[in-house]
């Protein structure tokens, strides 16, 4: 492959050129109540090029690799007629090397009718908890993804990225009042991590059926609290986006907020950007334009320290290449993404947080959402309300709602565990979508947040 690769290479008469060839081999099922919904695997190979003349791109896939050396001249045709100014790539040092994936159960020697079995167990426990529950959705999916890249300045990579995951949901209803509960579980350590999940699927539908009885939240501010995967969704929705140097680049009024070195709350908070953390779904050694990836600080000691770049946003903005330019697959350019995002610890017990809260809110993970800007509405999946610092009833319709700026300045507390949870699912930009990262945090407590509700 690496001798095709630089063959097609020599054919290019651009500034710079790169070629990624992905060999994927997947496998899904999913369970829509009592019947089988879908099943099937595939197999793909394909590729694309990427040429850069006078800070013009030009781009062209390809399934036939035979046909490498005519796509290079294809893109390096594309990038003259849109090249109008100069070219800014960050320098970065060519390597070489070969990343190998170490499973523990390989997902590509389990047969689709055990993986079919595996989930089916969820469904009954789901279907079967409670006549309140009216149906589930349990999805299993699986991709093993094996990259080859090279570019014109001499790095060759040659990459093995797998991942596998289950989603499980249950319904449930009362009259008009239905309910959900959901719990998933991701990673890329192997097969292992999807089984024995039979406590999970309960759990969800444990959770939809309380839910049912539960009453929604009585809109005001409250002092909040967000369990560790809400605050890593947080960080990564609220936050992180707005961290991507692409979308800071063509914003003026992003340039004008997220200036480095803007105190953007207390000394205790911290939120990074690590795709070097073992066995998070959004790690990986290099990112899709060859460049290691590496521990970002976004925000240290509650200053604005950084951003993610790809190597020609990192050109533009004066500033250094990150690891975060990722694609999910062959057929897209790779663009400024997250890896694994996560708010730092601090020294608070989950205690030391509702001792001191009269009347408060436990919010627990993430159901949706929407950000616009540094605005943001989320929806808890349930919460908990907190009376005269001690943990109270359950509730639900929990949405949480501000402007991000000011919640990361009413951080108060945070705990001193940060957990990232194995949650399947991706990340969505661009029209790429799902990507997969990680996310995460301790608890964390917020002052004065405006819940929607009853």
């Amino acid at each position: 492959m690496r001798e095709r690769m630089e063959k097609a290479l020599r054919k290019s008469n651009a500034e710079y050129t790169e070629i990624r060839i992905e060999n994927v081999a997947s496998s899904w099922a999913n369970f829509r109540g009592e019947e089988l919904d879908k099943i099937g695997s595939s197999r793909t190979l394909g590729g694309i090029v990427r040429a850069l003349v006078k800070g013009g791109w030009g781009y062209a896939t390809f399934n036939d690799l035979d046909a490498i050396e005519d796509r290079v001249k294809e893109a390096c045709e594309s990038a003259r007629l849109v090249g109008k100014e100069q070219s800014k790539l960050a320098e970065v040092e060519p390597v070489v090397d070969e990343i190998t994936a170490t499973l523990e159960k390989d997902f590509r020697q389990v047969s689709l009718s055990e993986k079919k079995s595996v989930i089916e167990q969820y469904n009954k426990i789901i279907l079967g908890y409670n006549d309140k529950i009216e149906t589930s959705n349990v999805g299993y999916r699986d991709s093993f993804r094996k990259v080859w890249y090279w570019n014109s300045e001499g790095t060759f990579i040659k990459d093995e990225r797998p991942d596998v995951g289950v989603v499980i949901s249950a319904t449930a209803r009362e009259g008009d009042n239905v309910q959900q509960g959901f719990e998933s579980h991701a990673g890329s350590s192997g097969f292992q991590i999807i089984e024995g999940l039979g406590k999970k699927a309960e759990a969800a539908a444990k959770r939809a059926v309380d839910l049912l009885s539960a009453p929604p939240v009585t809109g005001g501010e409250y002092t909040v609290i967000m369990n560790p995967k809400l605050a890593g969704v947080f960080a990564h929705e609220a936050f992180g986006h707005l961290s991507e140097s692409d979308f800071v680049y063509e914003n003026e009024r992003m340039k004008e907020l997220m200036v480095l070195g803007k105190c953007l709350g207390s000394n205790i908070l911290n939120i990074i950007d690590d795709g070097t953390i073992p066995g998070l779904r959004g790690t990986h050694k290099y990112d899709d334009e060859g460049v290691k990836t590496r521990k970002n600080y976004l925000i240290k000691d509650g200053i604005l320290a950084g951003r993610l770049h790809s190597r020609e946003t990192a050109a533009k903005m004066g500033e250094q290449p990150t690891g975060n330019a990722r694609a999910i697959g062959y057929q897209y350019q790779p663009i400024v993404r997250m890896t694994n995002t996560y708010i730092d610890k601090g020294d608070a017990t989950f205690q030391d947080m509702i001792r001191d809260v009269g009347l408060g809110l436990y919010a627990i993970d993430m159901v949706g959402g929407q950000t616009s800007m540094e605005m943001f509405t989320f929806s808890a999946a349930y919460g908990y309300m907190v009376r005269d610092g001690k943990i109270a009833e359950l509730v639900r319709d929990v949405v949480l709602t501000g402007n991000v700026f000011q919640i990361l300045m009413n951080i108060d507390k945070m705990g001193d565990t940060v957990e990232c949870p194995p949650a399947g699912g991706g990340c969505g930009k661009g029209g790429q979508s799902p990507l997969p990262v990680g996310f995460g945090g301790p608890h964390v407590r917020i002052q004065n947040v405006v819940v929607g509700g009853r």
